[in-house]
């Protein structure tokens, strides 16, 4: 079930050959977001033994650290690369291997139906830039759920391109503020260029668009939080989270106001965190 071949050339090309996944959670910025991320999962998903479906987990780093802590996970992911690197990550940790690693869509699983105590989507419903086809991957979730599992979906931002450009000086580029425009009119974010720097093709929610979404799937929505909140207004955040008692005040911190409404769309990556229902 292909996308267009420009939406489909756009993503194989980015994660493909102009930018390294597999390193994005390792900087400072990307570790916030994993330590949030780590933090929502763990306060939903059951205890293990349980089974995990981690669709668009990209290199592994999700999936590895849920095999690590005691979870069967099985990783789906359209991209030849991110499977070499998503074993390679696996193999790394024999002790608490990945179940498997598969090439996949979204929207057309090969998982059995009710299979699976909890779904990660933290990719997917920003790369399926059409409506329909974000309806599906979710539909697709959760006919594989277990009644009570839980799916983990992330959005980035309809305001993520503004605020980065904002910060960053990427607006004094006519190319960037052509985009930005683009995606505060419509959520659909379109990088012209080869510069990786301003991502790839891409849908941006707004808050209430992603939990609707979610909800219109048939899930019952527990939460709608900021990952990594206003995080970066923080100075010199390279020294806060190399120290233990900084590092914790700030996640403390954004925690909460991770669902004060008037902040949500202010974080650049969000979590809807829903249930399907027992009955």
């Amino acid at each position: 079930m292909p996308q267009s071949d420009e939406t489909l050339n756009d993503l194989m090309n980015y994660y493909g050959s102009l930018y390294n996944e597999q390193t994005r959670l390792l900087g400072t910025w990307g570790q916030v977001e994993f330590a949030r991320s780590q933090g929502i999962i763990r306060r939903y998903l059951k205890q293990p033994p349980a089974l995990v479906l981690d669709v668009g987990g990209a290199a592994g780093r999700y999936a590895c650290w849920l095999a690590r802590e005691g979870y069967e996970v099985h990783l789906v992911d359209p991209v030849p690369l991110h499977i070499e690197q998503a074993w390679a990550a696996s193999a790394a940790q024999p002790e608490r291997p990945l179940a498997s690693c598969t090439l996949g869509d979204a929207r057309q699983l090969e998982a059995a139906d009710e299979l699976t105590d909890a779904v990660l989507l933290m990719g997917p419903l920003y790369h399926l830039v059409e409506v329909q086809d974000r309806h599906q991957a979710l539909a697709e979730a959760y006919r594989v759920l277990k009644p009570g599992g839980h799916v983990f979906a992330a959005a980035i931002s309809r305001f993520a391109s503004t605020i980065d450009g904002l910060a960053s000086g990427y607006y004094l580029d006519p190319l960037y503020r052509e985009l930005v425009l683009r995606d505060l009119a419509e959520g659909q974010h379109r990088n012209p260029t080869q510069d990786p720097t301003y991502f790839t093709t891409a849908f941006f929610h707004r808050p209430d668009e992603l939990a609707d979404e979610v909800a219109g799937a048939g899930f019952r929505v527990t939460a709608l939080l900021a990952i990594e909140g206003i995080s970066y207004l923080v100075q010199d955040l390279d020294a806060v989270w190399g120290d233990e008692r900084q590092r914790a005040f700030l996640l403390d911190l954004i925690g909460k106001i991770e669902q004060e409404p008037s902040l949500l769309g202010a974080s650049p990556h969000l979590m809807c965190v829903a249930e399907k229902p027992l009955a």
